[in-house]
């Protein structure tokens, strides 16, 4: 462990970088633009997919899995589809010493395979809805990449749903937007902006993308979880087709969304600080440390007793890791702790046990004013309602931060002047020739139009035109 992190202040991405390798949640991988997810990143990523998961099975969801190689004739079928994606494919020519037919693309999304095995499932109406998701990996060319943001191979869920109606892909396609918008605040303490997608940042394939948007830390946007309406691009392309009630046959409406381990990436940039982590207390591997303190071998043996009892007190309830390695002092295991971004601390030694306590210590309230003294008897009350307040702490802290730093310009060159510091909500007549000319001039991209709208019209940041809908501008991960 280094003895200082880059400020956020002085290098937001090398502090990035620096708390993912030095908290050991990721590192490179010896080949280029992928990570490798050590123990304890993986352990966080598990926590997410466990929330997550536990939501699609509650909205009817089932699992499944699906090849990780797909034909490029599936690619080619969706004209914008495969232009979409061209530029990122990994291409699979030759296998078993010989040139393939077919080449394979390494998976960069699923719509294509699973369009083709739902061709084979679905006969009837009676076979509709059918809500699948899978967890996998899948590979995009990228060509510059960022630990958890932006790598060549991924971790992500991506469920696929068909529907008899356009009205149900609908339904569906907004379901899972609020399923995503619900983990992220509720979970992952993350307030986030769900909004429609302009038509250029679209999916490839989609008639329509719908975003959860997030801030972080240096005010800049992250694009935390899509929802798409593919309408039945793909069911024609893969000849989707069920025969309904009256016995006509019927191409099926389409949906796909998903969630990838960009959401780690989430979790640190709108939490962490210059110790480094800071997560939230539903999705930390580990909710609670306790670290015992003696000078004596003497005191080891009490203090071990009393730090048992803890463990029997709050094992069952929380995820507590007791450290109890002798070969480091107990302030180089209160920095360590810090930088894992441990909620909470419970520190006890000889003196805290002549007067029945221990000290806990806050992660989100940095220094002495987050520590405080508690009897040893209401551990077991306190612990939870105390993990349940810096939950809702950080939640309330990144909304703040966020309102603080979305503005509504009155004018384009203030427009230009926002999105350098933060988000711009803004009036936008959907043009793509404003949309390119704020990208162009700022770097800023349409992060969505939000789904809640003031209703009426203004006139658009741009071009001045009359405008129907507010949109975010932001610069973006």
């Amino acid at each position: 462990m280094r003895d200082k992190i880059t400020p956020r202040s002085e290098d937001y991405s090398e502090w990035y970088t620096e708390v993912i390798r030095e908290a050991e949640l990721a590192d490179y991988a010896p080949v280029r633009g992928c990570m490798v997810i050590r123990p304890y990143g993986y352990e966080l990523w598990e926590n997410v997919k466990a929330g997550l998961d536990r939501r699609f099975k509650e909205t009817g969801h089932e699992n499944a899995y699906f090849p990780l190689f797909v034909p490029m004739s599936f690619i080619e079928k969706e004209a914008q589809h495969v232009e979409g994606f061209a530029p990122e494919l990994a291409v699979v020519t030759h296998g078993g010493g010989k040139e393939l037919e077919d080449p394979l693309v390494v998976r960069p999304t699923s719509e294509t395979v699973i369009g083709y095995m739902y061709s084979q499932w679905i006969q009837s109406y009676r076979d509709l809805p059918v809500l699948i998701n899978q967890w996998a990996n899948v590979v995009r060319w990228e060509l510059r990449t960022r630990l958890f943001l932006r790598t060549m191979e991924f971790l992500w869920q991506e469920g696929h749903t068909a529907h008899a109606t356009a009205e149900e892909a609908q339904e569906e396609t907004l379901r899972m937007l609020d399923v995503y918008a619900d983990f992220a605040v509720n979970d992952a303490a993350i307030p986030v902006i769900p909004g429609r997608k302009s038509d250029s940042e679209k999916f490839p394939g989609a008639d329509a993308s719908y975003s959860i948007e997030a801030m972080m830390g240096d005010r800049r946007a992250l694009q935390s979880g899509t929802s798409h309406n593919l309408g039945q691009n793909f069911a024609k392309a893969f000849d989707i087709q069920y025969q309904d009630a009256n016995g006509t046959q019927q191409h099926c409406w389409t949906t796909s969304w998903g969630v990838s381990t960009r959401m780690v990436g989430a979790i640190i940039m709108a939490h962490g600080d210059d110790q480094g982590l800071v997560l939230p207390p539903r999705l930390a591997p580990t909710q609670v440390v306790v670290v015992p303190i003696y000078r004596k071998d003497t005191e080891r043996s009490t203090v071990m007793e009393a730090t048992e009892k803890i463990e029997a007190m709050l094992g069952q309830n929380v995820r507590l890791k007791v450290d109890q390695r002798d070969e480091y002092s107990p302030g180089w295991k209160f920095n360590e702790w810090e930088l894992k971004g441990v909620p909470l601390r419970i520190e006890i030694g000889p003196r805290d046990i002549a007067k029945d306590q221990v000290v806990l210590a806050r992660r989100d309230v940095p220094g002495r004013e987050g520590k405080s003294f508690v009897p040893l008897e209401e551990l077991a009350a306190i612990v939870p309602d105390t993990l349940t307040d810096i939950q809702d702490s950080l939640l309330a802290r990144a909304t703040e931060f966020r309102d603080t730093n979305i503005s509504e310009p009155s004018d384009y060159d203030s427009l230009r002047e926002t999105v350098a510091e933060g988000f711009a909500r803004a009036w936008w007549c959907g043009d793509v020739a404003c949309e390119d000319k704020v990208k162009n001039d700022t770097k800023a991209t349409t992060r969505c139009i939000p789904s809640d709208q003031p209703g009426g019209n203004g006139a658009c940041i741009v071009c001045g035109e009359q405008a129907e809908e507010i949109a975010i501008f932001a610069r973006a991960y």
